[in-house]
């Protein structure tokens, strides 16, 4: 796509396409949300045990998704995306029948198989749909990025209304019967408009690995920080309600407050992409996201010994700014790990795409798994104000780690790949009279035509010497030094050219 940010047909078929994959899987997510504790309670389950059922969602993503990003160049895109959507709808409609299932051991042991399975074609189905918007808006990848989730935030605060509201209609069944029917046309549809993305890199040479990409201090930094954001979102699902109960809200308001964080973060998420593609760079918005994300946890805590007051309206606001936080984080992170990965060397194809999205996918899992297990533990403990400084330090280790490697002193490395004739000097060893042969006239100072053989380049002893001293201390020699290009689409050239093999001389 060019920069004049112009869609085509295709492209908006295509971003509404993935934009329903991503609405449709939020939904099946949060579906159960108000009306299942009830159920299995009624079926004789603990709230620890219906606690694990939901959790085993997010655990099940969080070993899925590397797997699943790890072959998708295997599978296809396409394929991949048809097959969770399947999988999607097919367990959403089993999970209906769990009302027949009066048992409670058989109730819980279903749940649990039902839920993994949901799980897995969930995440298969949001790995396809991040790949796919990698591919194919490469030039907007941002913006696209943010507009994404948006469908992803409504999704996650639409299904509990809509399961509510079928709940008090037909009771149980009616909320999965819906959206698996549902889920199952909008695989249809998908399958119809999603473009077949194959990966350009030779399957001989292997496959991008997530321990590859994780290398990549970069890319690390970023995992660390989808992880951390979306532990300080399951803190807040697991312990807010009892922290707002002395405010003795209805339940209604409380449903609200949990609107609040989600609902600015589907507002912010694509003004922050645009900046992303436009303003800044990627990794100083996550800065403040961070930032954000510490603020709220300092407002809603309050912060011990902080003097701030535990209000209704400041909570209200800590609330806001973790949603500006959550945008600042989570849109730019696949961003910048993606590009971070391609300037580290890996491959601009699909199998690079595929194994980010397993590790943004996995990352997001392991912190909402994560989080409200912490959060329950510490709030039974030492209560919520001091259970949230665990989030707190968390944020502030992470934006002094995002500060440091932001602005840090770049390394001068000089080297990577010398033309052919300079690495002839590092595999023949020299006779005393060639390193004291004169130069030859038309040659550059220091190298002549004869010693080696065959019109080979010999270098005199103080050249040598000159020039190696001054690679080690990074500074010009007589030596053509070689750099990597920055540009992605760059072919390797002849040494007539301005580089050698796809690399630049500096």
């Amino acid at each position: 796509m060019s920069r004049d940010d112009s869609f085509t047909t295709r492209q908006w078929l295509t971003l509404i396409a993935i934009g329903s994959v991503h609405f449709s899987s939020s939904i099946c997510i949060s579906l159960q949300a108000p009306f299942y504790p009830a159920e299995a309670e009624m079926k004789g389950a603990s709230a620890t045990e219906y606690g694990l059922v939901f959790g085993s969602f997010e655990l099940v993503a969080f070993l899925s998704s590397p797997i699943f990003g790890h072959y998708i160049d295997s599978i296809g895109t396409r394929c991949l995306l048809s097959l969770g959507l399947l999988v999607n709808a097919v367990t959403a409609i089993l999970f209906g029948f769990l009302d027949y299932v009066t048992a409670h051991n058989e109730f819980i042991i279903y749940s649990f198989i039902v839920r993994i399975l949901e799980s897995l074609g969930a995440t298969a189905a949001l790995i396809a749909a991040f790949s796919l918007t990698a591919a194919c808006f490469p030039d907007s990848m941002a913006t696209t990025f943010a507009a994404l989730e948006v469908f992803y935030g409504l999704g996650y605060i639409v299904g509990p209304t809509i399961g509510g509201f079928l709940f008090s209609i037909g009771g149980f069944t009616l909320p999965f019967f819906v959206i698996g029917i549902a889920t199952l046309i909008i695989a249809v549809v998908v399958s119809l408009f999603i473009p077949a993305v194959e990966s350009n890199n030779d399957r001989s040479e292997g496959q991008t690995k997530i321990t590859q990409v994780l290398r990549v201090p970069a890319v690390f930094l970023d995992s660390v920080s989808i992880c951390a954001a979306s532990s300080s979102m399951g803190f807040y699902t697991a312990v807010l309600e009892p922290h707002l109960r002395e405010f003795k809200i209805s339940p209604v308001a409380i449903g609200f407050m949990f609107i609040i964080s989600g609902g600015t973060y589907a507002c912010v998420a694509p003004f922050v992409g645009r900046i992303c593609d436009k303003y800044a760079k990627p990794r100083r918005v996550i800065i403040w996201g961070s930032l954000f994300i510490t603020l709220s946890f300092v407002l809603v805590g309050p912060l011990p010994y902080s003097h701030i007051p535990k209000t209704l309206i400041i909570c209200i606001i800590g609330l806001v700014i973790h949603g500006i936080g959550l945008g600042c984080v989570m849109v730019p992170t696949f961003i910048d790990a993606l590009k971070s990965a391609i300037d580290a060397g890996f491959p601009d194809d699909l199998a690079t795409y595929g194994t980010l999205s397993g590790l943004w996918s996995s990352s997001f899992a392991l912190g909402a798994f994560v989080g409200p297990s912490v959060a329950g533990f510490l709030f039974d403990r030492v209560g919520f104000q001091y259970g949230s400084l665990f989030v707190i330090f968390c944020q502030l280790c992470l934006f002094v780690a995002l500060i440091l490697f932001e602005f840090r002193k770049p390394s001068r490395k000089l080297y990577t790949k010398l033309s052919e004739e300079t690495q002839l000097l590092g595999r023949h060893r020299y006779t005393s009279e060639t390193l004291h042969q004169k130069p030859a006239n038309g040659l550059p100072n220091g190298f002549s035509s004869g010693g080696l053989g065959n019109g080979s380049l010999a270098v005199s002893r103080s050249s040598l010497s000159s020039s190696t001293s001054n690679l080690a201390f990074g500074k010009p020699s007589g030596f053509p030094v070689i750099m990597p290009r920055r540009n992605r689409s760059s072919k390797s050239e002849s040494h007539s050219g301005p580089g050698v093999g796809g690399y630049e001389c500096i």
